[in-house]
């Protein structure tokens, strides 16, 4: 085998390659590296540590990628191994015949193939944006959804805004509003001093919204708490009798301790 036909022959056929790129290349001198040092004999057992260290390829990714297209090329053969005991199988293409002055129909096949699969890719691209807008063909439709979605946008965060402001109010308030309500003003202190401890937090972790509304609930709260208060009282009056404690009521202050 004559390495330098061979070489040339690559030169040859990438001038014409227009998928190719550096990397495809640099890959393609890593393999023709080691089928140099296995005396070019096919197939050869490759490393794929090896030939990312000698072509500079950092990403795994890109390795196989570029091994795949270049056997898409015919430029190699290639035969992966799942045995990561096993290296897989290589095997260089001959490419003496490209030293041959490259004739108009072959140059128009090249470029045809690497045509074909621009369009597939093409193709391929506008089947997975299908449900895309194009802003060619229709941008009144386009202008009127953008509007439509601006407006939802501006709605939307006009009433997060309202929903989420919180003004706090002032003590003055407060007193006037229980008192509106028929509630002492003691219970309006207790409801401020309180709010105004934890930053106006309901059961300390969530933010106020509507202050009155609160308001009402310790009101509520209050009465309830209030009969149940006068309740245990009541009832541990009544239980008292006379004498329950046992105690002599006739004492004699004469008699020596």
């Amino acid at each position: 085998m004559n390495y330098i036909k061979h070489l040339t022959g690559f030169f040859e056929k990438v001038s014409i390659d227009y998928d190719l790129n550096p990397t495809h290349i640099s890959l393609y001198m890593a393999i023709f590296q080691l089928w140099n040092q296995n005396r070019f004999q096919n197939p050869i057992s490759i490393s794929r540590d090896e030939l990312m260290r000698i072509s500079k390829i950092a990403s795994t990714a890109t390795y196989h990628k570029c091994i795949k297209e270049l056997a898409e090329r015919d430029y190699i053969i290639y035969k992966p191994s799942y045995n990561p005991f096993r290296g897989s199988l290589l095997e260089v293409c001959n490419l003496d015949f490209y030293t041959k002055p490259v004739t108009k129909k072959e140059i128009k096949k090249i470029t045809a193939t690497s045509k074909n699969e621009k369009v597939i890719e093409q193709v391929s691209e506008q089947v997975i944006n299908k449900h895309q807008t194009s802003n060619e063909h229709v941008p009144i439709i386009n202008n009127t959804n953008s509007i439509n979605i601006k407006k939802d946008n501006t709605q939307n965060g006009n009433k997060e805004k309202s929903d989420s402001k919180f003004s706090k109010p002032l003590f003055e308030e407060t007193k006037n509003y229980f008192l509106e309500k028929n509630t002492p003003e003691f219970e309006a202190e207790k409801f401020y001093n309180y709010y105004e401890s934890n930053g106006w937090l309901i059961g300390g972790k969530t933010k106020m919204k509507d202050w009155k509304a609160a308001a009402r609930n310790w009101m509520i709260n209050a009465k309830k708490f209030d009969k149940n208060s006068s309740a245990r009282t009541d009832s541990k009056t009544n239980n008292l009798t006379p004498n329950q404690l046992h105690v002599a009521n006739h004492k004699n202050y004469d008699e020596a301790l």
